[in-house]
C-alpha cells in the first residue's frame, strides 16, 4: 500500500520579514563558507610572549645503578616471559655495568580550533535576533575558558544569527506514520500475540497513525541559527612507558627553544619540535599553551656472563625496566590452560 507524500511549505515569522537565504553571512568574514568543512584561520597573537629562563639543574648525571638492583630487574623480566629459563638470571655474572646520560624532551601544544555550520532546533520561545545588528565572527563568539591540556569540545549558537521558521505539514503539526502507514497497526508474520487478529499495535506511533513532526517535535516552527564548534585538543611530541627525573620544566603561551642547554642533540630537537608544531597547527588553530620538558632518564648497560657467553640487557627508567633482546635461554614449550 502507498501514501501521498506530504508536502512541507516553509515560511518565516518577523524578524525578519522574510527567511534569510542558505548563507546570508557570504560577506562577513568567518562565515563565507558555512558548512564547507575545515577549520577557521585563527586571528594572529596580539603580542608574542617573551622567553623566560627556566631552572638550571644541579646534577646532570644518572646515578648508577647499583649490581643488586640490576639482577633483581633482570629476574623480574624473566619471570614475566614464561619460555624464559630462569638460569641467565639467576647464574649469570655481571662483570660490568655502564650508565649513560639519556634525555627525553616533551613538548605539548594545547590548541583550539573553530568551524562554524548551519543549524537548527524545534522552536522553544527563543528571541529571534537576526539583523538585529551584526554578528560577532566566529573568533569573537564567546567561549567558556577551558581547562589546559584537556581535550574538549563546544557548541555555541552565535549571537544575532536566529530566526524562526514556520512548518506548515497541510494544517498538521504530526505527519504520518510510515511504519503502519497511518492505521495504526501493521502486519504480523508468524504472530505470537496479535490475540489472532493478524495485526499488531504501531510501536512507532503509539497506534494513532500518526507521530510527531522530527523536525519541529510537534511545534510547527523551528529556530535557525548559526553554531560555531570549539575543539580543544592536545598534540605532543612522542612519549614513552618509563619516567625518568625531571631537569627543565616551562609552561607559557609560546615556548623558545632551549638554547644553553648541555646536550646539542636537545637543543636541535627543541628547536626543530617547536618550528614543526608552530608550522602544523598555527594556521587552522589558535595556540592556547605550550609546555616543554626535559628528563633525565637512567638507562643502564649491563653486561654479564653466562655458560662462558657474554651477553648484555639494558635497564631503564625509574621503574627498572629491562631491554635483553638476545636472552640466550628461550624455549617454546609454554602452554596457556
Amino acid at each position: 500500500m502507498s501514501s501521498n507524500p506530504i508536502k512541507t511549505t516553509f515560511m518565516a515569522m518577523y524578524p525578519p520579514l522574510h527567511a534569510p537565504a542558505a548563507n546570508p553571512f557570504t560577506n562577513i568574514p568567518g562565515y563565507e563558507g558555512i558548512g564547507g568543512g575545515g577549520y577557521l584561520p585563527p586571528p594572529m597573537p596580539l603580542q608574542p610572549v617573551a622567553p623566560q629562563p627556566g631552572p638550571i639543574p644541579d646534577n646532570w648525571n644518572i646515578p648508577a645503578l647499583s649490581e643488586e638492583a640490576a639482577r633483581e630487574a633482570f629476574k623480574d623480566y624473566v619471570q614475566s616471559h614464561c619460555c624464559y629459563g630462569s638460569g641467565p638470571a639467576d647464574e649469570g655474572v655481571i662483570t660490568n655495568t655502564e650508565s649513560f646520560n639519556t634525555y627525553r624532551l616533551r613538548l605539548e601544544t594545547f590548541t583550539e580550533n573553530r568551524s562554524t555550520e548551519m543549524a537548527e532546533k524545534p522552536y522553544e520561545g527563543e528571541i529571534a535576533d537576526f539583523y538585529v545588528q551584526p554578528a560577532p565572527t566566529p573568533w569573537e563568539v564567546k567561549t567558556k575558558t577551558p581547562q589546559l591540556f584537556t581535550k574538549d569540545t563546544e557548541e555555541i549558537r552565535v549571537p544575532y544569527t536566529s530566526s524562526v521558521k514556520v512548518i506548515l505539514l497541510k494544517g498538521h503539526k504530526s505527519k504520518q506514520c510510515r511504519d503502519c502507514n497511518g492505521s495504526g497497526k501493521k502486519e504480523e508474520e508468524n504472530c505470537s500475540h496479535c490475540n489472532g487478529t493478524g495485526k499488531d499495535r504501531c510501536s512507532k506511533c503509539n497506534a494513532k497513525g500518526k507521530k510527531k513532526c522530527e523536525t519541529c517535535n510537534g511545534k510547527k516552527q523551528v529556530l535557525t541559527y548559526v553554531k560555531v564548534k570549539q575543539n580543544c585538543s592536545l598534540t605532543d611530541s612522542e612519549l614513552k612507558s618509563v619516567s625518568g627525573k625531571e631537569l627543565y620544566k616551562i609552561t607559557q603561551i609560546m615556548v623558545y627553544p632551549l638554547h644553553g642547554f648541555p646536550n646539542p642533540d636537545i637543543v636541535e630537537a627543541s628547536d626543530r619540535l617547536i618550528k614543526e608544531h608552530q608550522s602544523k597547527y598555527a594556521q587552522t588553530s589558535r595556540i592556547l599553551q605550550q609546555r616543554q620538558t626535559v628528563e633525565l632518564i637512567p638507562v643502564t648497560k649491563v653486561n654479564y656472563k653466562w655458560k662462558n657467553k657474554m651477553y648484555v640487557y639494558y635497564v631503564y627508567g625509574n621503574e627498572n625496566k629491562v631491554s635483553a633482546d638476545n636472552y640466550p635461554e628461550t624455549c617454546c614449550c609454554c602452554v596457556i590452560m
